[in-house]
């Protein structure tokens, strides 16, 4: 009875054993199966993005030159103003005392100017009176009525009546450069009066608003800025962020698409004025400056908005469009198979395919292809890709790519191979002896019959 017990365990498992290995070897004969893609003919349109800030063409910030108490306001948020417009007020009271002040000294050096003037007419009276004197001395002393004692009082007092002459003389132009000065600061005093009435420079609306009435703006150190008034919000700019990658491709007037958050919906055009030159660098990422001018007749976008920014650089019509899955996918088989599948349809070993089997070596060789892909800068790259043919084999195609949508890639050239619309590429590898570096990616795989 044991002995048939053993038998039967020893039967039962070896059915197992049997049905495991039936099981494991129909496994392994299933077939490969493919993520593949189709290659298309259309428009191919390779664009720069970049995000910006839109600001309007003219931006004046307004301040204030004087320091004071804002007294009144005449404008506020989004006001439409005309130059030369008043705009705000602040308190002149003190102004108005530093002038009278200024006016009154003004009033008091033209007093010290004519008592200056009087001296003068008075001296020169005077030396007049003596030289008279002087002459008379001289004729008397020669006949010898007056001792020369007496001429010689005569002359010192003609020379002393000339030294009064310049005297006065002089103090008459100080008195005259007194009057210039309390005029210079009577118009000082009247031009930081005229300050405290702020004026609009220019024709535009009030973007910003800075004070309100009862602050104390101080100018001492810098002119606090009162208002930010743009000229003409019709007409605006993007200030648009380009990497400095991509800032060799764009040229002025080239056309411009982009987006803001307020209207979704919505696509907005402008065109290329300016690339500066003037670059910015944020935690060693360097960008520049391209202005996008707009027309925005409705008034539906503001200063400040950030704008999602659409530049095409580079169109091909009409082109054979190649799924750039296919540009990164390496087959999973043997170095030597690719070799012979290279030699097989006339293509030169370039060491690509043996990377391709297994491990790091594979993926490097995927993503240096990737990186061909994404950034082909308009130049014609080599390529191999791989076909899947009706009886499911493989046939590698070397082609030459031109510009890329980041989708699709434009084929410039057959190098060895044919590809034409509608041929079926690998992009990926749905299931077989391996997985890993040759999963499905992108969105345009699709499943292989």
């Amino acid at each position: 009875m044991n002995i048939s017990k053993n038998k039967i365990a020893i039967v039962v498992l070896l059915l197992a054993g049997v049905g495991i290995l039936a099981a494991f070897m129909l496994r392994s004969k299933t077939p490969v199966q493919y993520y593949t893609a189709r290659v298309e003919k259309g428009e191919i349109k390779q664009v720069v993005e970049a995000t910006g800030t839109i600001n309007a063409v003219i931006t004046v910030q307004v301040g204030s030159q004087v320091s004071g108490t804002i007294l009144r306001l005449y404008v506020d948020f989004n006001s439409h103003v005309k130059k030369g417009q008043l705009i705000a007020e602040i308190e002149p009271a003190l102004f108005q005392g530093a002038l009278a002040q200024a006016k009154a000294d003004l009033e008091n050096a033209k007093a010290n100017l004519s008592v200056a003037e009087a001296n003068t007419a008075k001296a020169k009276a005077n030396a007049v009176q003596t030289k008279a004197d002087f002459a008379r001395g001289q004729g008397l002393a020669a006949q010898g009525v007056i001792s020369p004692q007496a001429l010689d009082l005569a002359k010192a007092n003609a020379d002393s009546a000339d030294a009064q002459v310049a005297g006065a003389l002089a103090q008459e132009l100080q008195a005259h450069a007194q009057v210039l000065q309390k005029q210079a600061a009577v118009q000082v005093a009247q031009t930081n009066l005229d300050y405290t009435m702020i004026h609009a420079p220019i024709d535009g609306t009030v973007v910003a608003r800075n004070v309100d009435v009862g602050q104390t703006v101080a100018a001492s150190l810098q002119a606090p800025t009162l208002f930010t008034i743009a000229q003409d919000l019709t007409k605006m700019q993007v200030y648009a962020k380009t990497d400095e990658s991509d800032v060799g491709q764009i040229r002025t007037g080239q056309q411009v698409v982009f987006k803001v958050d307020a209207y979704p919906r919505d696509s907005f055009t402008g065109t290329v004025s300016q690339v500066r030159m003037n670059s910015t660098v944020v935690q060693n990422v360097v960008t520049y400056d391209t202005i996008v001018d707009f027309n925005n007749p409705d008034l539906k976008l503001f200063p400040g908005m950030t704008a999602y920014v659409t530049i095409p650089v580079a169109t091909a019509a009409n082109a054979v469009k190649v799924p750039n899955g296919s540009l990164r996918y390496k087959p999973d088989i043997p170095a030597d198979e690719v070799r012979t599948l290279y030699q097989k349809y006339g293509i030169a070993d370039s060491g690509t395919g043996a990377q391709a089997k297994n491990g790091g070596a594979g993926r490097d060789a995927g993503a240096k292809a990737s990186a061909q892909v994404e950034n082909p800068g308009g130049r014609s790259e080599t390529q191999v890709v791989w076909k899947l043919l009706p009886d499911k084999s493989l046939e590698p195609v070397k082609i030459k790519t031109g510009i890329t949508d980041h989708t699709f890639t434009e084929l410039v050239q057959e190098v060895n191979g044919n590809l034409k619309d509608g041929d079926e590429l690998i992009t990926g590898l749905a299931q077989g002896r391996s997985s890993g570096s040759n999963a499905p990616r992108g969105p345009a795989a699709t499943k292989g019959r």
